[in-house]
């Protein structure tokens, strides 16, 4: 990448731009907006992964692995522009390693590959949970300048990702044009997986959400992820972070909306955070380590489940000329997504009186 000598660009209709992880529910959205801007994308994906989120797009699939730093080459030649979204994103894995493989190795080889290109900016997709959380349980919103206390960072998703967004600022220190999205929680059509988010949704649709802990989370539809995304490469600064995000909802006030959509009953058991976190310390201990399995209630998700994640996006609105829709719309179209799709038992999905 060529140094940076001011801070906006345009993306222009044609403009070779590359996507890794184009086929993932971010990456995705990202890959779409793209095209409406008539950019030439080049769809970055796992070679053995899922493409369903790229069927009927006019991209050119590049089948690479972030890990092969001489495939991640070849698949960002004559781009103009990056976006690097591909992660491993979960709670568990049988082999650690491989978050840091992906996450951090895969990161270095995209920033080393898009220097060599001659890439004129890249886009970094962080997390908002490389930040720290002082005074949200109190209230108090997450900045981009809130600082984690690393032994906070739980899991290895997290930890990675706080290394790597580290490979990209160093990169940025040096010179690279880098600029850096900390999405929030997502929600939208296409989550195929689904996601953490996602998966609340799927859980309530299928009645097998009996209870909430106190707890919130900052819910956003991910498409106006994506155009935050798309803002960050033409107004963003180098070598800043920018949280792009939604509406700060208490899990309350999101299974209230997520009720509101679909006339289902909502949920109005308050459980305590030790029950969560003794599920997920149990599930862990049983199903990760002694049966070698994806455990049902990973301790990480535990965690995150009992933890406050509200955050003030206001950089990116102030500077990138960021806004969102209101959460309601966002949960709206995941759950129509989620229902057409097959996600909710047909007993259930009778029950639905909306959506």
């Amino acid at each position: 990448m060529n140094p940076v000598r001011g801070t906006a660009v345009t993306l222009t209709a044609g403009d070779r731009v590359t996507v890794t992880g184009a086929a993932g529910f971010i990456g995705s959205a990202i890959t779409r907006r793209l095209l409406e801007r008539g950019a030439s994308v080049v769809a970055m994906a796992e070679p053995a992964g899922d493409r369903q989120n790229l069927r009927g797009l006019d991209v050119e699939v590049r089948p690479a692995d972030v890990r092969d730093v001489l495939s991640v080459r070849r698949a960002l030649a004559g781009s103009r522009f990056v976006f690097h979204a591909a992660a491993v994103y979960g709670f568990w894995a049988r082999d650690p390693a491989l978050f840091y493989d992906v996450n951090v190795h895969g990161t270095r080889n995209v920033l080393a590959a898009a220097s060599a290109e001659g890439v004129e900016r890249l886009v970094y997709t962080s997390t908002v949970g490389t930040l720290g959380l002082d005074g949200t349980s109190q209230g108090k919103l997450a900045t981009e300048d809130s600082v984690a206390d690393v032994s906070h960072l739980f899991g290895h998703y997290k930890r990675s990702k706080y290394v790597a967004e580290h490979e990209v600022l160093r990169a940025a220190a040096q010179g690279a044009p880098v600029t850096i999205v900390l999405p929030t929680f997502p929600l939208g059509p296409r989550d195929h997986r689904p996601t953490p988010t996602g998966k609340v949704v799927v859980d309530f649709l299928n009645g097998k959400i009996p209870g909430y802990v106190e707890t919130a989370m900052n819910v956003a539809h991910v498409d106006d992820l994506a155009t935050g995304h798309l803002l960050a490469l033409e107004r963003g600064r180098n070598g800043t972070s920018y949280i792009v995000g939604g509406e700060n909802l208490s899990m309350r006030e999101l299974l209230a909306a997520i009720a509101a959509v679909t006339g289902l009953p909502p949920v109005t058991v308050r459980l305590p955070k030790s029950l969560a976190l003794a599920a997920g310390f149990v599930s862990e201990m049983v199903e990760g380590r002694i049966l070698g399995r994806p455990p049902s209630v990973p301790l990480e998700a535990a965690r995150m489940s009992t933890t406050t994640m509200i955050f003030d996006d206001s950089r990116a609105r102030n500077e990138l000329g960021y806004v969102s829709r209101p959460a309601r719309d966002a949960v709206e179209d995941s759950v129509r997504w989620f229902v057409d799709h097959g996600y909710v038992a047909p007993a259930r999905r009778a029950m639905l009186t909306r959506a």
